[in-house]
């Protein structure tokens, strides 16, 4: 049977053992990695791809939140990554701004009752699964007594059903001839009025905050859904922008294509599974490579990349994001290559490409398959770049260079033709040690 794979992360050493201790009971769960703070939560996270995280709240360096925000990060990373939340505070406010968040996947437990009865063991199966879970002390804290007082006035419903329905400040102000500053003042007055009938176990408080939950986690799942379907930061953008997905968007931006020299006849002599293996290791490291410096995957075909930088959202640094996130491919398949050197398997050496310019950004396709798309010579250049850089290296167009500023090495390379276009471009070559 397949075990269910955890990152278990708590500062306290003992808890920390503790805790792992008693997960090594259960045959069906598997520590593969420890944490004590925010950094190496996330490390460890990105870098074990864990089913489940287990996390304390507090953690260094502030000891606040750095527990949530770590699995906020993780789930941004890594979509759909479950969430286990050990907590000493017994307060039923921790569980309300849990139901507020309404994410699937997360689930809130006393840290002094996580050996009753396999209760973590229990929510570690519901979150891994897409589920949640709340301590059962804690929602009998919040059930009794129940009273079913202090009802919302039919603006704060009214009101209510807006928000749960996903709809932003501005669009609410809008429909109610208010201010956004006054829409946003009602919102934060009708949590507390929520927050405070639940802590004292009003029924209709309770009712609402399941309502809000509910909806919350309809949408939450919708968007794990579009994250895993859509290139990272478009499904957000989906969220906020509605209207996107039927607009075509006229964006500047730096386009960055990626490809294996010599594949296929690494291909040719190479163990298919481990192949595989070397492939999904090449990817996980460019994949960190753009997302660092803030760009978007738009898609992976065999072992090429494409990538863009300056969309969906623009940016008005993305030449330089785009360069340093080249530079930094180059280090992470470099580290990789000196891995498998020990393995005596082959390297990977890669040829990039860089181009800016405009392009149109739309999501394009059937009624049964949408994909985000980015049309335009400006993405034809960037492959044409990524031909010139052999026999590996990073060659970009004079437009890049001229974005970017005066921080890189180039090299020119001359005036060289180009497959498609009437006239030649010029191209240069980045210069690393």
């Amino acid at each position: 049977m397949d075990r269910i794979t955890l990152v278990l992360a708590d500062d306290n050493l003992i808890v920390r053992e503790g805790v792992r201790a008693l997960l090594a009971r259960d045959p069906a769960l598997e520590v593969v990695g420890l944490a004590a703070d925010y950094d190496e939560l996330v490390a460890a996270a990105v870098r074990l791809r864990p089913q489940v995280i287990v996390t304390d709240i507090r953690m260094p360096p502030t000891f606040q939140d750095e527990g949530i925000e770590a699995a906020r990060e993780v789930r941004r990373r890594l979509p759909g990554t479950g969430t286990v939340v050990l907590s000493q505070y017994d307060d039923p406010e921790y569980a309300v701004r849990l139901l507020g968040d309404g994410a699937a996947g997360y689930a809130y437990l006393l840290k002094d009752r996580v050996s009753d009865a396999g209760l973590l063991g229990r929510a570690i199966r519901a979150v891994a699964t897409g589920g949640s879970l709340i301590d059962p002390m804690i929602v009998r804290e919040l059930m009794d007594p129940a009273r079913d007082e202090g009802a919302l006035s039919e603006a704060k419903e009214s009101l209510l059903r807006q928000v749960a329905e996903g709809r932003p400040v501005k669009a609410i102000a809008l429909a109610s001839g208010d201010t956004p500053e006054a829409v946003n003042a009602a919102i934060e007055q009708l949590f507390l009025d929520l927050a405070d009938g639940a802590s004292k176990g009003r029924q209709s408080a309770l009712r609402r905050l399941r309502m809000l939950h509910t909806a919350i986690l309809r949408r939450e799942e919708q968007g794990e859904t579009l994250s895993r379907l859509l290139p990272s930061g478009l499904a957000d953008k989906l969220r906020r922008d509605r209207g996107a997905v039927d607009r075509t968007e006229r964006l500047n931006v730096t386009v960055l294509m990626s490809d294996v020299r010599g594949y296929s006849g690494i291909a040719e002599s190479a163990d298919p599974a481990v192949l595989a293996g070397q492939l999904n290791a090449h990817r996980r490291a460019m994949n960190g490579a753009i997302l660092d410096a803030g760009g978007t995957v738009m898609q992976y075909v065999g072992d090429a990349v494409m990538a863009v930088f300056g969309a969906p959202d623009p940016s008005p640094d993305h030449a330089r994001s785009a360069i340093r996130a080249a530079c930094d491919m180059h280090v992470r398949q470099a580290e990789l290559d000196a891995e498998w050197a020990a393995q005596d398997l082959a390297p990977f050496w890669l040829g990039i490409g860089l181009s800016t310019g405009e392009v149109a950004a739309a999501l394009l396709g059937s009624d049964e398959r949408v994909e985000y798309t980015l049309v335009g010579d400006t993405v034809n250049l960037a492959q044409r770049m990524q031909d010139l850089a052999r026999p590996a290296g990073t060659v970009a167009a004079e437009t890049t260079v001229r974005a970017g500023g005066d921080a890189w090495p180039w090299k020119s390379l001359g005036a060289r033709p180009v497959k498609g276009r009437s006239t030649p471009v010029n191209a240069y070559h980045l210069v690393v040690n």
